[in-house]
């Protein structure tokens, strides 16, 4: 600690100590707030994660942007309130890279172009998006202040699972200089029933969970993650929504888009 803070070389060690593999691939959801106080602020935290990689290590972060009718720059699209102030500094770091589409994540690191590159991937979260990459890539995934209600690869082993719902959706791109609207169909729901996911990664002792600065961390294997929720899926496609008249507005669009 550095005067009620954790240092950068503290977090590090706890996140060596979770189980973050150096020279592997991390996916990093996060709430400052529930980290912090951090030397360095959220600097600081990136810089003890990329630490904990070392220099063959990839860190990548969601960082799409918050409105839908307008199109997707990923030099001046600023990203998502709700992503935090982690995800909003990492993508402005020099040297990283962000995906050139609306379902952007950005990266840095020895595999980040090949996380990131790519045209718009539908559905979203998808094998060919920057999420599925990060599973081909054996990469880990670390909740660090947020729940599963925050992982987007749980949308992987949805699609993966064939869920049967899909929301109505729209994106806004340019292409050839002129701007395009974009409808597509997302496998959605209200994410809630994703902390579904704790009690069955942990009678597997597929999630790690500790400390790191003052927030819990949850960290597991993206392939772990999407076998598990797939197998449970697979008894249940309908396992994440919300029963009928049960108030969930997201569930209820869900439930209404299914066709028999």
């Amino acid at each position: 600690m550095l005067g009620g803070m954790t240092t950068i070389s503290a977090l590090t060690a706890q996140l060596l100590a979770l189980g973050v593999t150096p020279g592997g691939v991390l996916l990093l959801h996060s709430s400052f707030r529930a980290v912090r106080p951090v030397e360095g602020g959220p600097e600081g935290l990136i810089a003890a994660v990329r630490a904990a990689l070392g220099p063959t290590g990839t860190l990548v972060m969601p960082s799409w942007g918050d409105d839908d009718d307008v199109a997707f720059d990923a030099a001046t699209t600023p990203v998502a309130a709700d992503l935090g102030v982690v995800a909003q500094t990492f993508a402005r770091m020099p040297g990283v890279r962000r995906s050139d589409h609306p379902f952007a994540f950005a990266a840095i690191g020895p595999t980040a172009d090949r996380i990131v590159e790519g045209p718009l991937p539908i559905p979203p979260h998808g094998p060919a998006s920057p999420v599925g990459r990060v599973h081909d890539l054996d990469g880990q995934i670390l909740l660090l202040g947020v729940g599963h209600d925050a992982n987007t690869t749980i949308h992987l082993a949805e699609v993966l699972a064939a869920v049967p719902y899909g929301t109505p959706k729209h994106c806004t791109v340019k292409r050839h200089g002129f701007t395009v609207l974009v409808n597509y169909v997302e496998n959605d729901c209200c994410t809630r029933r994703f902390a579904y996911a704790d009690p069955w990664l942990a009678v597997r002792h597929a999630q790690r969970i500790g400390s790191v600065g003052n927030a819990r961390a949850r960290l597991m294997r993206s392939r772990d993650l999407v076998a598990i929720v797939q197998e449970h899926l697979g008894r249940n496609v309908l396992m994440f929504l919300h029963p009928e008249k049960d108030g969930c507005a997201e569930c209820e669009a869900a439930r209404a888009s299914i066709r028999v």
